[in-house]
C-alpha cells in the first residue's frame, strides 16, 4: 500500500476505510517520509506425508515448569531471539500472530538491545477473561520473553462507555464498582502470561480519562478527528444500520487518546490489537505523530475463528472462561480436546509455547493420532491457565471418562440424593440444558448410565447401581461426562 506526505491538517482527514486504499499517517515536515502500510498474511497448509506414530507420551510429559527470567521470577516459557538470531517479530509471524502491520514495526522488534514498549487494551467488560483473549496474550508473553516491555492498559475509563467493535448491540452500562471487580479478576490471569512486577506494568486509563474537561477535550483533540473519516472506520459502519449512540461513537478518540497518553507517560511507541482495532490504532498512530512528532506503530493480530468458519471461543454451553470459578479445568481441557482436527497444527503455535520442533512432530500425526495431539494442546493450553498441577488432574479424568486406566475420582462429579429421576439429573447437573432438552437426548438415545443406553423419560436410578464408591457415570452424547456420588 503506498503512503503519500501530506501537510498537517485535520487528524485522519485522508484515511481511507478500506485496507485496499493507504492510511496515510500525519506527520510533521520534519519526519521522515510516513511508513508504508504492510499486510503479512499466515502461509497456506501444506499437504503432511504419512509418518510413523510420534512418541506422544514423551511429548504429553513435556510441560515444563516454566523456566526463571533473567530478573530471578518464573515467566512463560518462550523462544529467546538469540536462538538461530530470530526476532520477536519473526517468532510472532511463524506462529501465526501477525495478520498487519505498519512497516517500521520487523525493525523496532529485531533486538533485545533496543526493547520496545508496547501495549494491549481490555476493557473489563467481565470478571474474567475468556478464550477470545488469548491471542493478545499470548503476542504479550512472547514479546516480553523477546526482551520487550508489555503495558496491559485496562479500560477503567473506556470500559464506563464500551467498544464498539464487533458488536452488533451497545454493551451493558456498568457501575464503577463493576469495573473495579472486573479489573481485579483481569489482573489475576494476565499474572500468568507476564511480568507485571518487573519489565512489564499494568495500568488504567481512568487516570487519565475520567478527569478530563469534556470542553478542553474537545477543543484540544476533537478538533483533529474528521467525522467523515470516523463514519468509515470498521467499527462504526457495522452498527449504522441499528443505530450506534453518540456515547460509543466517541470510543475511538478515546483510544487514539490512549496511545497519545502511553506515550507521553511511559514511552509507549507500539499497539497491538485485533485485525478490527486497525482503524482506531490508525487514529492513535495519528494523532502521536501530530502531536508529539514521534514514529510510533502497529500490529494486529488475525480475528480468530475455527476452521468451519465459526468465531472461536463459543460452545453450545457460552464462552469459554478463563476463570475456573467460571469454567472448570476439566472443561477447558475438553474444549481443547474436542477442537477440529484442522485447527490443531494452528492452535499449538498461537495457544501454547511448545517449540517449533515440537509441534512439527504433533504436525505429522495423521487419523485418529491426530487426537493424541490435542491432547498435548489441551494439556499445554490448560497448564499455563490453571497450573500444571489442575491441567494433571483435567488428562486424568479424562483420561477415566474416554479410556481405560485413569483415576476416575479425578472426573467432573456431582453429587445427589438417591433414588433421583433421570430427567432432573441431567439438567441439574448441567448435562442438559433444561428438562425438555433431557427428554430429548433420551428419545435420540443419547443418554447412557454406566456405559448402557436408556429410553426410558421416566427412570429413576436407584442406589443398587452405584459402585462400591457410591457413585455411577452419567453420559450425554460421546463427549460429555459426569461421575454421579450419592449424598452420604
Amino acid at each position: 500500500h503506498a503512503l503519500t506526505r501530506r501537510s498537517p491538517g485535520r487528524l485522519g482527514s485522508s484515511l481511507s476505510a478500506s485496507r485496499s486504499v493507504a492510511a496515510r499517517h500525519m506527520v510533521a515536515p520534519a519526519l521522515r517520509p510516513p511508513m508504508l502500510l504492510q499486510t503479512t498474511r499466515t502461509a497456506p497448509h501444506t499437504r503432511r506425508c504419512p509418518r510413523r506414530r510420534a512418541d506422544i507420551s514423551r511429548m504429553l510429559s513435556s510441560v515444563a515448569a516454566p523456566p526463571s527470567t533473567s530478573e530471578g521470577k518464573e515467566g512463560p516459557v518462550g523462544e529467546g531471539a538469540a536462538a538461530g538470531g530470530r526476532s520477536a517479530f519473526d517468532v510472532l509471524k511463524e506462529r501465526g500472530f501477525v495478520k498487519e502491520h505498519t512497516e517500521g514495526v520487523p525493525d523496532m522488534l529485531k533486538s533485545k538491545e533496543n526493547p520496545v514498549t508496547f501495549y494491549v487494551g481490555f476493557d473489563p467488560t467481565a470478571d474474567s477473561l475468556h478464550v477470545g483473549s488469548l491471542v493478545p496474550m499470548m503476542a504479550m508473553a512472547h514479546l516480553q520473553r523477546e526482551g520487550h516491555r508489555p503495558i496491559a492498559l485496562l479500560g477503567g475509563g473506556t470500559g464506563m462507555i464500551g467498544d464498539p467493535s464487533g458488536k452488533e448491540e451497545a454493551r451493558q452500562m456498568m457501575t464503577r464498582e463493576t469495573i473495579e471487580n472486573n479489573k481485579a479478576g483481569i489482573r489475576k490471569q494476565l499474572e500468568k502470561f507476564i511480568d507485571l512486577d518487573t519489565t512489564g506494568k499494568m495500568v488504567d486509563n481512568a487516570d487519565w480519562l475520567l478527569g478530563l474537561s469534556y470542553i478542553d477535550f474537545l477543543r484540544d483533540y476533537g478538533a483533529l478527528f474528521s467525522v467523515n473519516v470516523m463514519l468509515t472506520k470498521a467499527s462504526v459502519k457495522t452498527r449504522l444500520e441499528r443505530g450506534m449512540s453518540f456515547l460509543e461513537f466517541n470510543y475511538q478518540l478515546l483510544q487514539a487518546y490512549d496511545f497519545l497518553e502511553l506515550n507521553r507517560r511511559h514511552g509507549c511507541t507500539l499497539q497491538i490489537g485485533g485485525d478490527d482495532q486497525w482503524g482506531n490504532i490508525v487514529g492513535g498512530i495519528d494523532l502521536v505523530r501530530r502531536l508529539e512528532q514521534k514514529e510510533v506503530g502497529a500490529l494486529t493480530f488475525p480475528l480468530l475463528t475455527t476452521a468451519s468458519g465459526a468465531k472461536m471461543g463459543k460452545t453450545a454451553n457460552g464462552a469459554v472462561w478463563l476463570d475456573a470459578k467460571k469454567m472448570t479445568p476439566y472443561d477447558y481441557f475438553q474444549f481443547w480436546v474436542n477442537v477440529d482436527d484442522r485447527d490443531v497444527s494452528r492452535f499449538l503455535k498461537l495457544f501454547t509455547f511448545l517449540p517449533m520442533e515440537k509441534i512439527a512432530e504433533l504436525e505429522k500425526l495423521e487419523g485418529a493420532d491426530i487426537r493424541q495431539a490435542k491432547q498435548v494442546l489441551a494439556l499445554e493450553a490448560t497448564a499455563i491457565v490453571h497450573g500444571r498441577e489442575a491441567a494433571d488432574e483435567a488428562l486424568k479424568g479424562a483420561q477415566a471418562a474416554f479410556s481405560s486406566g485413569g483415576d476416575v475420582s479425578a472426573m467432573p462429579q456431582y453429587e445427589t440424593e438417591f433414588p433421583v429421576h433421570v430427567v432432573g439429573l441431567l439438567a441439574s447437573s448441567g448435562l442438559c440444558q433444561s428438562k425438555a432438552d433431557a427428554k430429548r437426548s433420551i428419545k435420540a438415545g443419547a443418554v447412557r448410565v454406566n456405559g448402557e443406553k436408556i429410553d426410558n423419560i421416566d427412570l429413576w436410578l436407584q442406589p443398587e447401581q452405584l459402585d462400591d464408591q457410591n457413585a455411577l457415570v452419567l453420559q450425554r452424547g460421546k463427549k460429555n461426562k459426569l461421575r454421579i456420588i450419592k449424598v452420604p
